[in-house]
């Protein structure tokens, strides 16, 4: 028999607080007026609470007897309800439908309107003919290969921008309870059952394992600013724009940080740059040479801002076949390949954006050291050239 009455049920929905009836079952009154009954039981050693609906539209004996059927299904039939009904809820959702809803939740966020309409121009090209009608519960690795196979050698940067879109997509799902599974879905590493691409293309990026040498004789060329100037792009894995803008006025050299002002980033929000000792010594470099007369890190003529060309014509006079902005695909090619830091991480060093905005809220607090270890450990490779080494992340560490 329960503890709860009809009455006593109806007296609770004005005064916030649970109510306990006995074996699992309990009624929470939350402050806003809201009260909903809840069964509390154990699967596979594992605690579940089961929602069985409002106070509101179902009565107290009504909440018991459902309790009944999910238990006797629980304990005799060994089912796991939760489980079950987010498979239900995640099958009813294709990705179309989740890419949309990313992209419609992500409007306010566009630099610009044209950059919107590309990211869901090349998801409508190259992702959904193949992933559109799927459910974006049920989509693997192997399904993100087969979507993205055709455009990943014959258009590497393209292939790498559809990856993306695509997995921040499902990691978008998985926030919404569009997935059923317990991990997001950043753990699918597709771009290992990938071939490798080839040089050239929009944004060509430097194979990582070039970066190293290229640095070695970047540093002994010709030129100040524009070679500090792309040392430094290569090193901070930033857009160049960021870097051509960036002021001494943001730099901390005393704790190794950089802060980027919101209205200097793609996303519109502010970055903070982790700096390796590598990225300490460019700036050293141009403070021993820093013009008066302006706060800019890497002025251009007459102190006036850089222009983008400049850094181009560095790769150019060199005979380099690649672009600016493709280093940060080394990077990201670097991260993925050759180390074992999580795909957070490295995602929040390029200052992509996570469309959970409640984990995002806590990253831009927890990630900024775990990202200073992803810089150096960069920083050190661009420095000794270590290709075969892989950088190990700890699975647990107390100061973060």
């Amino acid at each position: 028999m329960g503890r709860l009455t009809a009455n006593e049920v109806k007296a609770s929905l004005s005064k916030p607080g649970t109510y306990q009836d006995g074996d699992g079952l309990f009624l929470k009154v939350d402050r806003r007026g809201g009260a909903s009954w809840t069964l509390r039981v154990q699967h596979a050693g594992k605690r579940r609470d089961i929602g069985l609906g409002s106070a509101g539209m179902v009565t107290l004996a009504n909440a018991r007897a459902k309790a009944a059927e999910a238990r006797r299904a629980v304990r005799e039939e060994g089912r796991d309800i939760v489980a079950e009904r987010r498979e239900a809820k995640a099958a009813g959702v294709t990705f179309r439908e989740a890419a949309l809803a990313l992209h419609d939740a992500n409007k306010h966020q566009w630099a610009e309107g044209k950059h919107g309409a590309q990211w869901l121009a090349t998801l409508e090209t190259y992702a959904f003919p193949t992933l559109g009608a799927k459910a974006a519960g049920v989509i693997t690795a192997s399904d993100i290969i087969a979507a993205i196979a055709p455009v990943w050698t014959a258009r590497p940067e393209t292939g790498r921008r559809v990856r993306q879109r695509i997995c921040a997509t499902l990691d978008y799902a998985h926030a919404r309870g569009w997935r059923a599974t317990e991990a997001p879905a950043r753990s699918l590493a597709a771009g290992r059952g990938l071939p490798r691409q080839p040089a050239g293309g929009h944004h060509a990026a430097m194979p990582y394992a070039s970066v190293p040498a290229y640095l070695t004789k970047l540093r002994a060329s010709g030129g100040v600013w524009g070679r500090l100037a792309l040392e430094f792009v290569i090193l901070t894995a930033a857009r160049s724009g960021e870097v051509r803008g960036a002021r001494w006025s943001e730099m901390d050299l005393d704790v190794g940080l950089w802060s980027v002002p919101a209205e200097r980033m793609k996303a519109r929000r502010e970055h903070t740059v982790p700096l390796s000792p590598q990225a300490l010594a460019v700036l050293h470099s141009a403070a021993a040479v820093r013009l008066a007369g302006t706060d800019l890190v890497f002025p251009g003529a007459g102190g006036a801002l850089m222009s983008d060309m400049t850094m181009r014509k560095v790769l150019t006079r060199a005979k380099e076949p690649f672009t600016v902005h493709g280093f940060l695909s080394s990077f990201r090619d670097w991260v993925a390949e050759k180390t074992a830091f999580p795909r957070e991480v490295a995602e929040a060093a390029l200052a992509h954006t996570n469309p959970n905005e409640v984990e995002a809220a806590y990253q831009r607090g927890s990630m900024v050291e775990k990202r200073r270890r992803l810089m150096d450990a960069w920083g050190a490779y661009c420095a000794n050239g270590s290709g075969a080494k892989v950088v190990r992340f700890p699975a647990r560490a107390a100061s973060l």
